[in-house]
């Protein structure tokens, strides 16, 4: 398999990814407030996960691209609210302007998570193409090299 190819299927998988998150979130939208919550656990712990998984990743391949990225997610989930500690507080509030002020701020940190997804398929997109295009610059100074 190609590494273009693994890109392909990777691309896949992601569209796979987003697919299924457009669907938990519709289906999110009319859950009880018990399911709902299960969900948001799960989705925290996946998330929490993957911050460990890059975390360890960036002290294993110091100084690597993949080291590089690694420390950009585990920046990136640094930064991203607890959403299960969100919750719980949220629960303790009894005044409905504060209740709509937090929902507010949700939303906010919602949009930037999209705007943050946005970006990183964008940038994927271009290092994918430079990959390409490196490969196939290697390749045709092997076939140069093999010919003279």
């Amino acid at each position: 398999m190609t590494q273009h190819t693994n890109f392909s299927t990777r691309l896949d998988d992601l569209q796979k990814r987003v697919a299924t998150a457009k669907s938990a979130v519709q289906t999110a939208a009319t859950e009880s407030e018990a399911q709902l919550k299960e969900r948001i656990d799960r989705a925290q712990s996946n998330l929490d996960q993957s911050a460990q998984n890059a975390r360890q990743e960036t002290s294993q391949a110091a100084g690597s691209a993949r080291a590089k990225w690694a420390q950009v997610r585990a920046d990136a989930a640094d930064k991203m609210s607890d959403v299960k500690a969100n919750m719980d507080k949220r629960t303790r509030h009894m005044d409905a302007k504060v209740a709509a002020d937090d929902a507010d701020w949700a939303e906010a940190d919602a949009a930037e998570a999209l705007d943050f997804a946005d970006w990183a398929v964008d940038n994927a997109q271009l290092v994918i193409l430079d990959s390409i295009h490196a490969r196939a610059y290697a390749d045709k100074l092997a076939k140069a090299a093999d010919n003279s």
